[in-house]
């Protein structure tokens, strides 16, 4: 699933290609793609002009003019892009939108998990997705970072995985953060120190930063704006790598099921503490 990096890349790249620009007609291919009534949401989009593009936790976000806000949750194999001169949709392409000057944006989805939702903003607030969502990671201040996780008697990996605690962290960087800061991915919240989780925190940020500027993590199917992979995961220190060498050790990674997500980590670097 695309996580933080890989969104934000998306919504960077879109944005130039597609913002003051109009959308003048849609072509629905596969109506449960979009969370709405199909009918108001073929008659509602066209005719606005796309004034923003910007990234909320793991959701892309394009501002309608003032009124609203077109929303694409990307689940697992999601992609929206602006394609090529004569390139066409695939069979997996369920969404389609003209834009005035010749460019179109595709939303494909192999799996048909993504979605698309019109919101109007009363509605995007009120959503209880967008409204549970927790601080984002790169604006928060170590501080609130600490008062979050201090007193969570939950194991660190799943409070971070939690969108409520922290918003658009994943799989992929939450194992790389937890091995750069060296805590055990089991290791409880409460049982952490503040310079514990001010270090977590700065790592944090660190390996989403490292990955937007890379362009995100690819795999089978994340794409950015323009279609092409990321390229971070030639950087993974532990995520995938089970069996490898830790690159700081070379202890072997090991792999263990952390709030049902395979996690990796290596087991002399990354101790999980005795229980106090």
């Amino acid at each position: 699933m695309p996580e933080l990096p890989e969104v934000e890349t998306i919504a960077r790249g879109l944005a130039p290609l597609v913002v003051h620009r109009t959308i003048a007609s849609l072509d629905l291919r596969y109506t449960p793609i979009v969370k709405d009534d199909p009918d108001r949401f073929a008659r509602k989009v066209p005719g606005h002009v796309i004034t923003r593009v910007w990234r909320r936790a793991k959701l892309l976000i394009l501002d309608l003019g003032v009124d609203f806000h077109l929303v694409f949750h990307l689940k697992m194999t999601g992609k929206v892009w602006v394609p090529g001169q004569g390139i066409q949709p695939d069979k997996h392409t369920h969404l389609i939108f003209d834009l005035n000057d010749g460019f179109r944006i595709f939303f494909q989805d192999q799996r048909k998990f993504g979605y698309c939702a019109l919101f109007d903003e009363p509605g995007l607030k009120n959503w209880s997705f967008f409204a549970d969502l927790g601080p984002e990671p790169l604006e928060m201040p170590t501080a609130d970072f600490i008062e979050i996780f201090q007193q969570k008697k939950g194991r660190i990996k799943a409070l971070l995985l939690d969108q409520k605690n922290i918003a658009g962290i994943g799989n992929i960087y939450a194992d790389e953060s937890l091995f750069m800061a060296g805590i055990h991915p089991e290791t409880p919240g409460w049982s952490l120190g503040r310079q514990e989780l001010a270090r977590l925190h700065s790592c944090l940020q660190e390996v989403l930063c490292q990955a937007i500027d890379a362009g995100g993590s690819s795999f089978r199917d994340y794409k950015n704006a323009l279609g092409y992979a990321g390229m971070f995961q030639e950087k993974f220190l532990v995520y995938g790598k089970k069996g490898c060498s830790c690159p700081r050790c070379k202890t072997g990674i090991e792999t263990r099921k952390v709030a049902g997500r395979t996690t990796c980590f290596c087991p002399e670097c990354q101790k999980l503490p005795n229980p106090r």
